[in-house]
């Protein structure tokens, strides 16, 4: 076990013009399990196979156990990696599979990694299948296979590559729950990828969310949901994603008074929350709020929203209503989509094209900087020292 570290790591392709990974800094400490997770293109994979040795950083470092493997070729690296697509060899039985990292990077003898691998086989429920081939596996039987196969090896650090991504959905469940379960039994440093945001969240001791190759974020998963650095985080994690309404701010007294440019939006915050966003005064601004914070009402009130229904999305113990606030409301990346999303109990059931009044708590809002899109907080006072 050891942790691992990524010092202003870099790749570059087509000689520059091409930045999958743009100096990305990040320190994993030893034992942590911590996902990453981004859109496709946005530098996930590639930041695992530099750590593997499967790719040359451009520039940057890599450290595990403090000591420096950038330049150390991959089979050397004391690391093992579990792929999307189980990269298992179809010609040699199970067994075989399992034992092969051991037999080209050990001395083992042939008892000793037997005994290695049929322990790894019964930690994974599949010792019954050593003298079996990969045609004769399911793909959950194949992704245990290749899990097996990391473990044997008894590495520094795992690497997972969206090693779930090809199985049904009731066995990501099932394989989510049993790679946690051998992770916290074996104690490795991993770092986990996936495109599933559900995955990185309830996974995760941390996550790490990469956009366009630059770190957008890294926190506990909670940390990251509620207080989400920009505006790209808040839209990404979270399904449904976040509402964003475009709004201009005016102080009023203590409080904010938000204003859809279209007048369409209108919501006031106290001073008690207005003093959480710092000294904006007046200027522009993007509103966001979660759909689970939304609340629906027939009639309005202070701080109500008229809306109206156009698809009601009945989703077992909630339903999902697609609502119209007017032109000024948008979802975070879809320009085509309804332009907001209330999560509702199931037995709140408006009709389509009913007009209903929603609200939700300030405390819930969010503002982010309409040019950056960075997430605006009060600035604490520096502090004075005494002379």
């Amino acid at each position: 076990m050891a942790s691992l570290e990524l010092n202003a790591l870099r790749k570059e392709f087509d000689g520059g013009s091409i930045v999958a990974v743009d100096d990305l800094e990040l320190f994993i400490e030893d034992g942590e399990f911590v996902t990453v997770v981004g859109p496709s293109g946005c530098g996930k994979s590639t930041t695992l196979r530099m750590i593997a040795g499967l790719e040359r950083p451009s520039s940057g470092r890599i450290h595990i156990g403090g000591n420096d493997i950038t330049d150390v070729h991959a089979r050397h690296r004391d690391v093992a990696m579990v792929f999307q697509n189980y990269a298992l060899y179809p010609h040699k039985t199970i067994q075989q599979n399992m034992a092969f990292g051991l037999r080209m990077s050990t001395d083992m003898s042939a008892e000793e990694r037997e005994q290695r691998v049929y322990e790894a086989a019964e930690m994974m429920g599949i010792e019954d299948l050593l003298d079996d081939t990969p045609e004769e596996l399911s793909g959950g039987q194949k992704q245990r296979v290749a899990l097996g196969r990391a473990i044997v090896r008894e590495p520094d650090v795992f690497l997972f590559d969206e090693p779930l991504s090809n199985l049904d959905a009731k066995l990501r469940t099932t394989m989510r729950t049993e790679i946690q379960r051998l992770q916290e039994e074996l104690g490795i440093t991993s770092v986990y990828v996936t495109h599933d945001q559900e995955e990185a969240m309830t996974m995760g001791d941390r996550i790490v969310i990469l956009n366009d190759g630059k770190l957008q974020q890294t926190g506990k998963p909670t940390e990251v949901y509620q207080n989400p650095a920009n505006q790209f985080v808040a839209g990404f994690v979270g399904s449904p994603s976040m509402n964003f309404i475009d709004v201009e701010a005016e102080s009023v007294g203590d409080g904010i008074h938000l204003t859809g440019s279209d007048g369409a939006f209108s919501y006031d915050l106290t001073s008690g929350r207005a003093d959480a966003f710092g000294d904006i005064g007046g200027g522009s601004y993007v509103l966001g709020i979660r759909p689970e914070h939304v609340v629906v009402g027939e009639d309005g009130g202070q701080n109500a929203v008229p809306a109206t229904v156009d698809v009601v999305e009945p989703v077992g113990s909630d339903n999902y209503l697609y609502l119209d606030l007017g032109s000024e409301s948008r979802s975070f990346d879809t320009e085509d989509a309804p332009d907001f999303i209330a999560r509702v109990p199931a037995d709140v059931e408006p009709e389509v094209g009913d007009l209903i009044h929603i609200s939700f708590e300030e405390s819930s809002v969010h503002l982010f900087d309409a040019q950056t899109g960075e997430a605006v907080t009060a600035t604490e006072e520096p502090a004075v020292t005494a002379p």
